[in-house]
């Protein structure tokens, strides 16, 4: 074996391929097809979207999981530590077996150059293709038509929202990005779309290609009702659904998907309606509008483009602080920094400012001070060297009546959730 630790295999992928993305499935399919000529034998539904795609295969994951299904669950990035991205029945992979599929795609691939996320994807799927659970869920990564989990052709595609992000690759407008975003279809499949507001775009392509689409406000739609919710669609009603239990007005959109989703694999995977229940009342996802109690109370959010960062501020002012709002706020360098600030601004007393540290698209609170200054922000603004600093000088003198927003990048939450023992 190259390595024999999961910390050597990552830093090692890190420094193998010059880019830290690299769009095309040449050569990912290529080392996949000497991996696993068969393929998976687990259903396979693929998630792509710009926002709300791990509460998607989190959902998925829980109301199959409550049916009684074995789940093979990939996603990315990760929070705190790598095993996150890869679980069998919602728990993440040991180091051994990831280590173990490092090393089947590294014989593999036979001198072809892979990025970190293409590692990644790889040896999850020899993973899934070695446990064979019942169900496979891939989130998509970035876009979707070149993504590397489009190696393999879903038994159901789900696309969530489309909005601005990820420009210098999927394009600047809607349209652009929805028909990268659509790149997920096959002919012939069922399609779930979980935003009413789908780019014109992405239902072309899928006429165009024959796959089955069903949307939300046409096909299926979710309407409250008491403490819960009915969903209605594909000519079935299931009325007095529990809410999910993530946080976020818009959770209703992505479990109505979900669950048409699940419905539309009922012939292959019937799940009945206490699995539902169960399922909605028990997902968890950490990360997402999460809100850890204390004096002050600690709200933490992977919000990292326009789209979520205005979600953010609605769950914000319906909670109706009536102190101090402080933000511990770092975002990478290819992300819309200037729009996000923009947008919270008007909320926040005072900006704790940190740096990430992604490779290649790290972004220095230099450059994060300069964008508070063009924009003229009249808040505080502070840089700090570390997620501890950060965090401190965000909570000195605050109490229970006031609150520290942390986000802009999955790294900064990450670090943040772990400084505040929620591992």
């Amino acid at each position: 074996m190259r390595f024999t630790s999961l910390a050597e295999w990552l830093a090692w992928q890190a420094s193998l391929h010059p880019e830290s993305i690299e769009l095309g499935l040449e050569r990912v399919a290529s080392v996949w097809r000497r991996m696993r000529p068969t393929g998976l034998q687990s259903t396979v539904i693929t998630v792509a979207g710009t926002n709300g795609k791990g509460s998607c295969v989190a959902l998925l994951e829980s109301i199959y999981r409550s049916a009684g299904y074995t789940t093979g669950s990939y996603t990315s990035p990760h929070l705190i530590c790598y095993n996150e991205r890869v679980r069998l029945n919602g728990a993440p992979m040991s180091d051994q077996r990831l280590c173990q599929a490092f090393e089947r795609v590294d014989q593999a691939r036979q001198g072809i150059s892979l990025t970190y996320f293409e590692f990644g994807t790889l040896a999850a799927l020899e993973i899934f293709a070695e446990l064979q659970p019942q169900v496979v869920i891939l989130e998509v990564g970035l876009g979707g038509r070149l993504d590397a989990v489009n190696i393999i052709d879903p038994d159901l595609a789900l696309i969530t929202t489309v909005d601005i992000d990820h420009t210098a690759w999927l394009g600047e407008e809607r349209e652009q990005i929805g028909r990268e975003k659509a790149g997920i279809m096959r002919a012939g499949i069922p399609v779930v779309l979980a935003d009413a507001d789908m780019p014109a775009s992405v239902v072309q392509h899928g006429e165009a290609l024959g796959a089955r689409l069903f949307q939300l406000g046409s096909a299926f739609r979710a309407s409250p009702c008491g403490q819960g919710w009915d969903w209605f669609g594909l000519d079935q009603v299931e009325r007095d659904l529990p809410l999910p239990a993530l946080t976020g007005a818009f959770q209703r959109s992505n479990a109505a998907a979900v669950i048409s989703a699940v419905k539309l694999l009922e012939a292959r995977l019937p799940v009945g309606r206490s699995a539902l229940e169960a399922g909605l009342s028990g997902v968890r996802l950490q990360g997402r509008m999460q809100l850890v109690a204390g004096s002050p109370p600690v709200l933490l959010d992977v919000a990292h483009n326009l789209q979520a960062a205005a979600a953010l501020k609605q769950h914000i002012e319906a909670l109706g602080i009536k102190g101090e709002v402080r933000a511990v706020f770092g975002m990478l360098a290819d992300k819309d920094a200037a729009g996000v600030i923009a947008l919270l601004q008007p909320l926040v007393d005072r900006w704790c400012i940190v740096a990430t540290d992604e490779s290649g698209r790290a972004r220095q609170t230099g450059e994060l001070g300069a964008l508070f200054r063009r924009s003229a922000v009249e808040s505080l603004v502070e840089p700090h060297e570390s997620i501890v600093a950060a965090l401190q000088a965000a909570s000195a003198g605050l109490g229970a009546d006031d609150l520290v927003v942390v986000f802009g990048s999955f790294q900064i939450v990450g670090d943040a959730l772990h400084r505040l023992g929620q591992e």
